[in-house]
């Protein structure tokens, strides 16, 4: 029990932050530029993409000793389209509005790599509960660096915060002036870019070969 837990744990901590699936393995970049202009967005979006990670784990361990191998990467596209629909229509119907400003991205989840990448090389060879613990550690550190981006681009691009202003009366009065270049798509990137470097310099972290 003890070593089980540890093990779930060191999962936990892979996802999160060693071999995190944005600033290690640089997956998933696409919706990270296109969702992290308002942190409300982001939020949702990293809610999303968590659920369906780790169900569609849970999911595709329970039956990988069923699933033939040479169809299996049809059966995962299966299981995880099917728990994307049911997530895009949950925020249809009760976040209709940010689910609007996501767009077509939910739906792109289908066919994110953190998503596959999981089921494929994690869910299919471990436990259902394992599958499970590392479906929610992805996802924790995917929506982490998303939630993070999309608050510096908030703050410096437009002054607000979850859209309410934070910039002080006597600095707008000063002349102060919002960043553009964090609106747009580059304003992302650099913004990664800056966590990836900053990441990878402490000290401790591991660079070895990705699992």
């Amino acid at each position: 029990m003890a070593q089980e837990k540890s093990k779930r744990l060191d999962i936990l901590i892979r996802g999160v932050w060693t071999e995190n699936p944005v600033a290690f393995q640089v997956l998933g970049i696409c919706s990270a530029l296109a969702v992290t202009v308002k942190m409300s967005t982001a939020l949702v979006m990293a809610v999303a993409l968590t659920v369906v990670t780790a169900f569609s784990g849970l999911i595709i361990s329970s039956l990988r000793k069923q699933i033939p191998s040479n169809i299996r990467i049809i059966v995962e596209l299966a299981v995880i389209a099917s728990l994307v629909i049911i997530t895009d229509e949950v925020l249809k119907a009760f976040f209709y509005d940010i689910s609007k400003q996501l767009s077509i991205f939910v739906g792109l989840i289908i066919t994110n790599c953190i998503v596959l990448g999981r089921a494929e090389t994690f869910a299919l060879a471990n436990k259902p509960l394992d599958s499970f613990v590392d479906g929610i550690a992805n996802g924790l550190g995917y929506g982490l660096i998303l939630v993070f981006v999309a608050f510096v681009r908030e703050l410096l691009g437009s002054g607000n915060i979850f859209g309410f202003s934070v910039i002080p009366e006597f600095m707008i009065a000063a002349g102060y002036q919002n960043m553009g270049l964090m609106v747009l798509a580059p304003g992302a990137f650099f913004v990664i870019g800056l966590l990836v470097w900053v990441k990878n310099s402490l000290p401790g972290v591991s660079h070895g070969n990705k699992s």
